[in-house]
């Protein structure tokens, strides 16, 4: 009996399977102190007086290039929120190129000018880098992997630790676009309207929330496995539980259509360019007024609501029911991001 155990595709996918990787392979080895403890978004660094924030990540997208961005804008900006929603300002990349022999020269020009185009945008530097060249089909076109470094913006302290029942959570526009609109492309799947990546930086969004620092309490951009992988991570092991709306949460019917299609559920679709915020409910009223004073996070809206329903996330339905809002097990929708 063959009882060599491997890798699957659903242990990239963020959910569970990713989550007992990670917990059993990685921390085990590298994060039982220090600054992996928790696994954040990005590690904070002392480094003399000044708190550093480092992230990483890497980005094999198919295809490369969709409505609304494509790989290069994907990396800068998918790091770039890392860095940001672990309370930095970010201020430099690092650009590592796996390319495969017979990519088109187009191709990559388009991309590099959107790597600029996108850094540039957001004020960090490409500072560092490395390309790699391999034989046709050992690489599907290119890979690319970026981290970030930022500066810590004093004051602004979160973690899972400081949530509270009575909180709200935040988000702070439709969820799931990028993951439908990247679906719609592979597919081919007509819609009247062309739907759109939400790829786009969450660095704006931080900095005028950090004007509340005092009462903000976790931010994160829910990228693979979608809010319900984010919240399901926050409620594990904690005291507290979190209540969804079905009604208060914003989706574009474009990508609603596509979910439907492919019988996805978009509490488990990845977004790229928008972040979910607690906070306590005092100041929700101000973040979201000027949230919407700002292009990405015009649709800013109140979706939840910290309860003392210990370890469990509940979607309260349009229909009046409730039920329990599952952590994705495998990949659901490999090639995303």
């Amino acid at each position: 009996m063959n009882d060599i155990k491997r890798i699957l595709l659903g242990h990239g996918g963020g959910g569970k399977l990713s989550r007992d990787l990670i917990d059993s392979e990685i921390v085990t080895r590298f994060g039982t102190d220090g600054p992996l403890v928790g696994l954040p978004d990005g590690a904070r660094l002392q480094i003399g007086e000044e708190t550093l924030v480092f992230s990483t990540d890497s980005f094999v997208v198919s295809p490369l290039e969709f409505p609304g961005g494509d790989i290069g804008k994907l990396a800068v900006h998918g790091t770039v929120n890392d860095v940001s929603v672990s309370g930095a300002v970010p201020m430099w990349l690092s650009l590592a190129l796996i390319i495969e022999e017979g990519l088109e020269m187009s191709v990559l020009q388009r991309i590099l000018d959107s790597i600029k185009e996108a850094a540039e945008e957001i004020g960090v530097q490409v500072v560092t880098g490395d390309t790699k060249v391999v034989a046709h089909g050992q690489c599907d076109r290119l890979f690319i992997n970026t981290a970030g470094i930022g500066r810590k913006i004093p004051g602004l302290n979160t973690g899972v630790d400081r949530i509270k029942q009575g909180d709200v959570l935040i988000t702070s526009g439709t969820l799931g676009d990028h993951g439908m609109a990247i679906m719609a492309a592979r597919e081919n799947l007509t819609l009247n309207n062309e739907l759109h990546s939400d790829t786009g930086s969450v660095h704006r969004l931080v900095a005028a929330a950090a004007r509340w620092a005092d009462g903000v309490k976790f931010m994160r951009d829910p990228t693979r496995g979608g809010i319900a992988a984010v919240l399901g991570e926050i409620v594990e092991n904690s005291s507290f539980g979190i209540v969804l709306k079905e009604e208060t949460i914003p989706y574009n019917p474009d990508a609603r259509a596509v979910a439907e299609v492919l019988g996805i559920d978009l509490m488990h679709v990845a977004c790229e360019g928008r972040m979910l915020l607690i906070c306590a409910p005092d100041i929700a009223g101000s973040i979201i007024e000027t949230w919407r004073g700002l292009p990405e996070g015009a649709g800013a809206g109140i979706i939840g609501e910290v309860t003392d329903d210990r370890g469990r996330v509940i979607l309260e339905t349009l229909i009046g029911g409730r039920r329990m809002v599952d952590i994705p097990q495998g990949e659901l929708l490999p090639r995303i991001c």
